[in-house]
C-alpha cells in the first residue's frame, strides 16, 4: 500500500506535514510457500557457508571421523544439515550435506567415511546416511516409532540409537531395522521408563550396550538377544539422573557422570567403583586421552581426562593417577550462557581427545567449534589454541554492506558488517569463507584487571559471563573506508577506547596522517560513548567519544570522506570529533561564545526580533535523536529524532539552517536513511509508515504505507528506486519509488531484525530473531526479466529462508534460463489495457529508442573484415610427410595429397563482372533467400500510392535476428540498383520513426563499405533504365544524409544539454 501526496505547489502546509492515518487491523491471507518474484534465496557454493556463519549452533555434539594417520575430519549439525570440516586444513570446510533433511538433526555419528543423521519433528523421523556431503541411503524405521533420537553409535554390526523411553537397534549391512530394547521400569515413579544421558559400548564385550536412565542407574544390554544382562545401581539414591557414559582406555571400565555432579570410575566386571570424583557442575562429556602422555608429575604417563557441561565454558583437566585430581581448567574455551534474555547461548556440549593425538577438540553452543594443543615440554596441563571457527553466538540485530575504499573497487559489496546480541562485531566476506573474522577487541580480561573491573571473585572463578568485560551491545554503527589504512594503519600505543578529552598531553597523530586512521564508530546500549574500530586491522580503535550531556549514544555517522565522526545521544545533543585526533570539532547547536551570549541578552532586554529564523544556540532536539547523515559535500548535517524533527545544520558552523516539524500530529521518527543517488531521505515513523523526503527542496514526496507490526529496519536498494522494509509482523516489503507501490512482499518464519542492500544491488542481506546467521538473497531484477506491478496485502506469499546448503537457491545462470510465462501471464491479465502503451511511440514521438539486439552482435558486424583479417590462416594446411596406415589410400597414385580439402574450380577472369551485376534484372535470382523476399515486399509497397509511409518492420527485425556474418552476406548480396534503392528508403524510414538507432548506423556503414566503389564505378556506364535507376539511388541517398544530419544534431543537442546539467550538479558552486 502507498500514498501519493498532493503536488508540493499546492501548499506548504500539505508539502511538508505528513498526514496522521488511523490504525487499522489487517487480516492475512496465507499463501502456499514460494520464492519472491524481486529477491531468490542465494545458492552457496562448495567453500562459501550462508548463512553467515554457522559453525555449531546447536545443541547437537560433533562427531569425529579419522582418515588414517594424517587427519581428521569433524562433522557438526547446523539445523537441517551438517558442515564436515578438516583438522589438517585448519578447519577448513570441505562438505555440506545435501539435501537438507526434512526436520531439524537430533543425533550424529560417523563411522566408515560415512556420517548418519538422525532427525525429528513434525511427527515424523528418520536417519539419513551421508557420504562426503551426498546423502547415500537411510535406515529403516519402525512404524510405530514417534520419539526422537537423541544418541547414536556404531559398533560391529550393529548401529543403536537411543531414543526417550526406549533403544533402537539396525543391522549396520544392510540398514534393516533389527530390534527394539525397552528398558526395565525405574525405581522412581517419576521418571518410570525414561532413558538419559547416554549411551556407549565397551571394547571386547560382544554386542553389548551401557545405557544411562534418570534413576541413575545403568543397563548393560545384548543387543543381539535382546536380553537385559545386568544393571549398575547408583550408590545413592539422590545421585540424579545419568547424565554421561564413556568407556576408558582400561578395559572393563567406564565413567558415569551423574546430575549431583559426582564422576565414578567403575569396573563393570565386578560392579565396583575404582574411584569417586566431585565437581561443581553439571557434567555433560567425558573424554580421555589415548596417547598415554598428559599425566603424572613429569607429563609423561596415561590417565588424562577432561570433562565439560552445558552450564559454564570451561574444560576441566583431570590426572587419574593416584586417586585423581584437577590439574588444569582451560576457562573461558567457550562463552557460558548469558544470564539477559536473548543473549549468548553458550555452554560446551562436547569435549573430545583425538584418538592417539594430543588434540582436543571442544564446540559450544556459543556457534563455536575449536582445536587445542597440549604442548609436550610444557610445565602447564592446560592446552593452548590450535584452531578456531566461530560466528555469532547470539542473534544479528545490525547489518550493513562495507563501502567501497575507492571508484571501480573490485570489493564493492563484497563484505557485510554485522552487529549482534552477544555484544560482537564482525566483518563477513561473500568470497572466501575464511577471510571472515570478528573485530577484536583486544585483551579484555588484562583491560578489565587494569582497570579494576576483575574482583577478587572473578580472579578465583573467571567463568562467569564475560559481559561485563567486553564492548556492551552494539545498536548503531557507521563507516567510510576513505581514509582506512588497511592492514598498514598505525596502531595505537597499547590503548584502546581512551578518550581525547581527559587524556593528557597533546596527541601525536603524524603516523595516523600516512598510514590511515580508524573507519567505523558504534554507539553502544546503555553506553555514553560511541567506540572507534581499525576496518583493515579488525581491531579496536584509538577512540572512544562521549556526548554532550552524559546520555547514551543513539545514533552515529561518518562523514563521507572519513575524517569526522558525529555522535548523538538519548538526551538530544549532537557532537563531531575528529577520528585522527579525537578532538572534539562541533557541538549541534554551537554554544554560544561570550560575545554571542552579550549580545543575545541585549536583544531580549531591548525586544528586538531576530534577524535570522533560528538564533544563534537555539534548534535542539528534546528527545532521543534516532537519525545522522553527513551530505557527500560536508555542508549539512541532517538529524531526526523522537520529537518528530528533521533538522538541517551548517556543517562548519553547527548553525540550524531549516527544520521540517511534524511533531504537531504526534509523529516520532524512529530511524532514517540517505541515498546518495538521489539525494533522498527515508524515514521511518511511530504510526507504521515510511515517509521520503527530498535534501534540496526539504518537501515530503512520497508516503509508503502498509506494515503491519513496528519497522525493525528499512533501506534504498543500490539504484535508489527501491525502498527495502522489514517489520514485526514478519514481512519484507519492497516499493517503487517512482510509482511508490507497492511491487513485492514476502513473509518469513521469525521476523526479520536488520537488512541492508548490496551497493552494486546484486544482495540483500537479512538477519532474523531466532538465527545466528546472516542470509543472502539474489535480487532477480539483474538476469531476469520480473514484473513489477503493484500487488494487495492478500498477494503476500510465504517465502522460505536461504539455506546453508544452498539448496532451494537460485544462481545467477539458473535464473536466466529460468521460464516463467505463467507469472507474466497473470500479470498481463491484471493490468488494464488502456493503460499500456501500444508503442514507444505511444509514450513520446521524440523518444530516440535503441534496439535490444546484444552490443557485441552488431559491433562484431561493425568490424568483421578486421576479425576476418586477424582469424585468416598464415599459411595454407599442408599435407603429412607419411600419412598413418589407417588413412584410405587415394584412388590415382599420381595425384597429390589434399589432406580433406577440396581445391575450388579456378574461376574465369570477367572483365565486365561488376557491370553485368550492376545492370542485372531486380530479383531475378531464382532462389531467393528470407531477406531478398521481404526486400521485395518493401519495394512493392513503396511503388504503391498510399497516404502512409512504407513500413519497413518485417524488413529489419528479419535483419536484427540474423548472426554478423549472415548480415554481411546479406547486404553484400544487394544484386541491383533497385535493391540497393530500396535497402536505403528502408534505412532511412527506420531512422524517420527514430528506432534502433546504433542498429542503423551499423547497417549503413556495412553497405557504403561493400557497394561504394561499385556504385561509383556504374555511374558512367548504366545505360537506359539502368539510368533512371541510378538517378533513383541517388536521390534515396541523398535523402538519407538529410535525414541522417537532421537526427544527428538533434541528438548532439540532448547530450550536450544533459551533460551541462550534470555538470552543474556535480559543481561545487
Amino acid at each position: 500500500m502507498s500514498k501519493d501526496l498532493p503536488d508540493p505547489n499546492d501548499g506548504e502546509e500539505a508539502a511538508t506535514s505528513p498526514a496522521k492515518r488511523q490504525k487499522v487491523a489487517h487480516h492475512h491471507h496465507r499463501r502456499p510457500r514460494a520464492p519472491p518474484r524481486v529477491f531468490a534465496p542465494f545458492r552457496v557454493h562448495k567453500l562459501h557457508t550462508l548463512p553467515t556463519r554457522l559453525i555449531s549452533s546447536t545443541s547437537v555434539p560433533f562427531t569425529s571421523l579419522p582418515l588414517g594417520r594424517t587427519t581428521f575430519q569433524i562433522t557438526t549439525s547446523v539445523g537441517r544439515c551438517l558442515h564436515t570440516y578438516d583438522l589438517r586444513r585448519g578447519l577448513n570446510l570441505i562438505f555440506i550435506t545435501r539435501p537438507q533433511t526434512p526436520a531439524p538433526i537430533t543425533a550424529t555419528v560417523a563411522w566408515k567415511e560415512k556420517v548418519l543423521a538422525a532427525w525429528a519433528g513434525g511427527g515424523t523421523n528418520g536417519v539419513w546416511i551421508f557420504q562426503r556431503g551426498r546423502q547415500v541411503g537411510e535406515l529403516e524405521m519402525p512404524i510405530d516409532l514417534e520419539e526422537p533420537i537423541e544418541e547414536l553409535i556404531v559398533f560391529g554390526a550393529w548401529i543403536v540409537a537411543r531414543c526417550v523411553t526406549r533403544i533402537e537397534v539396525w543391522k549396520s549391512a544392510s540398514y534393516e531395522h533389527y530390534t527394539t530394547i525397552t528398558p526395565t521400569l525405574s525405581h522412581a515413579p517419576a521418571a518410570r521408563n525414561t532413558l538419559s544421558g547416554g549411551v556407549c559400548n565397551m571394547p571386547t564385550f560382544l554386542n553389548k550396550v551401557l545405557v544411562g536412565k534418570q534413576d541413575g542407574s545403568v543397563d548393560i544390554w545384548n543387543v543381539s538377544t535382546g536380553k537385559l544382562v545386568y544393571t549398575m545401581l547408583p550408590a545413592t539414591l539422590t545421585s540424579g539422573a545419568v547424565t554421561s557414559l564413556q568407556p576408558t582406555p582400561a578395559l572393563s571400565v567406564v565413567a558415569i557422570a551423574r546430575a549431583d555432579g559426582s564422576i565414578t570410575i567403575q569396573n563393570i566386571r565386578t560392579d565396583k567403583a575404582i574411584m569417586k570424583l566431585n565437581t561443581h557442575s553439571n557434567v555433560t562429556s567425558i573424554s580421555f586421552r589415548t596417547d598415554g602422555h598428559g599425566a603424572g608429575e613429569d607429563g609423561q604417563q596415561p590417565g588424562m581426562m577432561a570433562t565439560s557441561g552445558t552450564d559454564s565454558g570451561d574444560v576441566t583437566i583431570w590426572d587419574l593417577n593416584k586417586g585423581g585430581r584437577v590439574v588444569g581448567v582451560l576457562h573461558g574455551a567457550h562463552d557460558p550462557p548469558s544470564p539477559n534474555q536473548g543473549g549468548v547461548s553458550g555452554g560446551i556440549n562436547r569435549v573430545e581427545f583425538l584418538d592417539g593425538q594430543d588434540v582436543m577438540i571442544t564446540s559450544g553452543m556459543d556457534n563455536a567449534l575449536k582445536s587445542w594443543i597440549f604442548d609436550a615440554n610444557s610445565l602447564s596441563a592446560v592446552p593452548r589454541i590450535l584452531h578456531s571457527r566461530s560466528g555469532h553466538a547470539a542473534p544479528v540485530t545490525k547489518l550493513c554492506f562495507m563501502p567501497a575504499n575507492s571508484e571501480d573497487a573490485d570489493d564493492t559489496g563484497k563484505w557485510i558488517l554485522s552487529a549482534g546480541r552477544d555484544q560482537s562485531l564482525w566483518g563477513w566476506s561473500l568470497r572466501k569463507d575464511g577471510q571472515s573474522s570478528e573485530l577484536s577487541q583486544g585483551p579484555v580480561r588484562k583491560k578489565a584487571r587494569k582497570l579494576g573491573l576483575l574482583g577478587k571473585s572473578l580472579e578465583v572463578d573467571s567463568s562467569v559471563s564475560l559481559d561485563e568485560l567486553k564492548a556492551p551491545e552494539i545498536t548503531c554503527f557507521s563507516c567510510s573506508l576513505n581514509r582506512d589504512g588497511g592492514m598498514g594503519a598505525a596502531p595505537s600505543a597499547g590503548t584502546v577506547w581512551a578518550n581525547a578529552a581527559t587524556k593528557k598531553g597533546t596527541t601525536d597523530t603524524s603516523d595516523s596522517g600516512t598510514t590511515g586512521w580508524e573507519s567505523i564508530v558504534t554507539g553502544h546500549r546503555g553506553d555514553k560513548n560511541a567506540r572507534t574500530w581499525f576496518w583493515g586491522r579488525k581491531r579496536a580503535g584509538r577512540w572512544a567519544f562521549e556526548t554532550a550531556d552524559g546520555m547514551e549514544v543513539s545514533s552515529v555517522a561518518v562523514s563521507p570522506c572519513g575524517t569526522f565522526a558525529v555522535v548523538a545521544s538519548a538526551g538530544g545533543s549532537i557532537s563531531m570529533f575528529n577520528l585522527q585526533s579525537g578532538i572534539l570539532r562541533q557541538r549541534f547547536p554551537a554554544p554560544l561564545n561570550q560575545s554571542q551570549a552579550k549580545k543575545l541578552k541585549l536583544q531580549s532586554a531591548s525586544g528586538e526580533a531576530h534577524t535570522s529564523r533560528f538564533g544563534a544556540g537555539e534548534g535542539k532536539h528534546r528527545k532521543a535523536v534516532t537519525g545522522l547523515i553527513i551530505d557527500p559535500l560536508n555542508r549539512t548535517v541532517i538529524s531526526c529524532g523522537l520529537d518528530g524533527k528533521i533538522k538541517f545544520w551548517d556543517f562548519h558552523t553547527g548553525a540550524l539552517k531549516d527544520e521540517i516539524d511534524w511533531s504537531p500530529t504526534g509523529t516520532a521518527i524512529t530511524a532514517a536513511q540517505h541515498c546518495k543517488a538521489s539525494d533522498l531521505i527515508a524515514l521511518s515513523c511511530d504510526d507504521l509508515a515510511i515517509r521520503v523526503i527530498d535534501a534540496e527542496t526539504k518537501k515530503l514526496v512520497r508516503e509508503l504505507w502498509g506494515c503491519a507490526g513496528p519497522i525493525s529496519d528499512f533501506c534504498f536498494s543500490g539504484d535508489g528506486r527501491w525502498i527495502v522494509a522489514a517489520a514485526m509482523d514478519s514481512v519484507v516489503r519492497v516499493w517503487d519509488l517512482p510509482t511508490s507501490h507497492l511491487i513485492n512482499a514476502f513473509r518469513v518464519e521469525s521476523p526479520c531484525t536488520a537488512l541492508a542492500f548490496s551497493d552494486t544491488g546484486e544482495y540483500l542481506a537479512t538477519a532474523h530473531a531466532d538465527s545466528v546467521g546472516v542470509n543472502l538473497w539474489n535480487n532477480r531484477t539483474l538476469f531476469t526479466h520480473v514484473p513489477t506491478r503493484m500487488i494487495k496485502d492478500d498477494e503476500i506469499i510465504d517465502a522460505a529462508l536461504p539455506t546453508t546448503s544452498g539448496e532451494g537457491g537460485q544462481a545467477l545462470l539458473e535464473a536466466a534460463f529460468e521460464e516463467g510465462p505463467e507469472e507474466e501471464s497473470e500479470d498481463e491479465e491484471n493490468i488494464p489495457a488502456e493503460d499500456t502503451p501500444a508503442s514507444i511511440d505511444a509514450i513520446s514521438k521524440d523518444l530516440l529508442s535503441l534496439s535490444l539486439v546484444p552490443k557485441a552482435r552488431w559491433q562484431t558486424l561493425l568490424h568483421l573484415p578486421t576479425i576476418k583479417a586477424r582469424n585468416k590462416p598464415s599459411e595454407t594446411p599442408k599435407a603429412p610427410e607419411k600419412a598413418p596406415f589407417f588413412l584410405p589410400s587415394l584412388s590415382n597414385p599420381g595425384q597429390p595429397a589434399t589432406n580433406g580439402i577440396q581445391q575450388a574450380p579456378e574461376t574465369t577472369n570477367n572483365k565486365n563482372s561488376t557491370l553485368s551485376r550492376i545492370s542485372r534484372p531486380p530479383f531475378s535470382s531464382s532462389t531467393r533467400s528470407q531477406f531478398t523476399i521481404l526486400l521485395h515486399d518493401f519495394a512493392t509497397s513503396s511503388s504503391t500510392p498510399s497516404a502512409q509511409p512504407p513500413n519497413p518492420e518485417p524488413l529489419l527485425t528479419h535483419l536484427s535476428t540474423l548472426s554478423p556474418s549472415t548480415t554481411d552476406v546479406e547486404i553484400r548480396s544487394l544484386a541491383n540498383l533497385h535493391e540497393m534503392t530500396s535497402f536505403i528508403r528502408a534505412l532511412t524510414q527506420r531512422l524517420r520513426q527514430k528506432r534502433d538507432y546504433e542498429l542503423v548506423q551499423t547497417w549503413m556503414s556495412v553497405f557504403l563499405r561493400a557497394h561504394a566503389s561499385e556504385i561509383v564505378a556504374a555511374q558512367g556506364k548504366v545505360e537506359g533504365e539502368g539510368q533512371d535507376e541510378m538517378q533513383g539511388l541517388r536521390a534515396a541517398l541523398r535523402e538519407w544524409r538529410e535525414e541522417q544530419g537532421r537526427e544527428g544534431k538533434r541528438l548532439g543537442e540532448l547530450v550536450g544539454y544533459c551533460s551541462g546539467v550534470l555538470a552543474w550538479l556535480r559543481s561545487p558552486r
